[in-house]
């Protein structure tokens, strides 16, 4: 079976979520303008764990886009990667999912290619996203089922994928910080000779909703919830697909928060056959759909 024919995103075409884009946006760009603040000052580096750093500017984004969340949207839940998760938003429907600064190692290197990330989940599935990268003022928004939009420089630009369907003509958007050499396996038996490197998730779909590229492969467990439910959001909304390396619709609002079979996003023309030659180099590396990377 295809990956397409396993998927089914969730039409959003009856839920009316402008009111929730908009305070999405606003509360985005404002995180962006404290993020800024410390990229052209200093920001202290911790590691939260070896190869996980966080800084000053993480955390004070997210306190300001969790303060605005819960008293904007009390009833909802919040799943943040700077906040302590008390697992109460497994009992409801609407998850808000938050990294409020995806691409902390291309902050502390100055580089710009990180973001600010904000998705709402409803059902287990992205509904609603904003990527936001307060370096250039560019802002990815998008509603499943109804379309999503690059803001740049105050206009509105709809999005929408590219229709290659030969991937040796496709652009692979690539890792800076997590590149694995399973991915350079996995490009050469598709035959893709154009590459592009960023950092941010987000910004990764970005130039695949921008039509700058058309796939993105990480087969390795290194990505969360927060890493992906915006930036599917934006990328289902603009004609995208996002799954596991399996093909599997990614699921939200877990317990285990981690995504143990890596991903794969791509334009969604031909996501069956790529994801068929990922899981097939992959399971030769010695990793299988039932037991993930992990």
């Amino acid at each position: 079976m295809s990956a397409e024919s396993q998927i089914n995103p969730m039409s959003n075409s009856q839920i009316d979520l402008q009111e929730e884009l908009a305070f999405t946006a606003r509360i985005a760009q404002e995180a962006g303008t404290i993020v800024n603040t410390f990229y052209v000052g200093a920001s202290e580096v911790e590691y939260k764990a070896p190869d996980e750093p966080v800084t000053e500017a993480d955390r004070s984004a997210n306190q300001h886009i969790v303060t605005c969340i819960r008293a904007a949207f009390p009833d909802d839940g919040i799943l943040s990667e700077e906040s302590k998760d008390d697992l109460s938003r497994l009992h409801k429907d609407r998850v808000w999912i938050v990294d409020p600064l995806d691409g902390t190692k291309e902050f502390i290197a100055r580089n710009g290619e990180f973001s600010i990330m904000i998705g709402l989940a409803i059902g287990g599935r992205p509904a609603m996203g904003v990527v936001y990268q307060p370096s250039s003022g560019l802002l990815y928004s998008g509603i499943v089922g109804q379309g999503a939009s690059l803001l740049e420089e105050g206009e509105s630009i709809p999005l929408h994928v590219s229709d290659r369907t030969n991937t040796r003509q496709m652009v692979l958007v690539s890792s800076r910080s997590h590149r694995k050499q399973i991915v350079d396996n996995i490009r050469r038996k598709l035959g893709i000779t154009s590459e592009s490197v960023t950092g941010s998730v987000g910004l990764k779909v970005g130039q695949i909703a921008r039509q700058l590229a058309d796939l993105y492969i990480h087969p390795s467990p290194g990505c969360k919830e927060w890493d992906l439910c915006a930036p599917e959001a934006v990328l289902t909304a603009a004609g995208g697909v996002m799954t596991d390396c399996w093909g599997n619709p990614l699921r939200y609002n877990k317990r285990d928060v981690r995504a143990h079979n890596g991903l794969i996003a791509s334009n969604g023309q031909v996501h069956g056959p790529i994801m068929e030659t990922v899981a097939n180099i992959v399971e030769q590396a010695g990793f299988n759909e039932d037991d993930g990377f992990w």
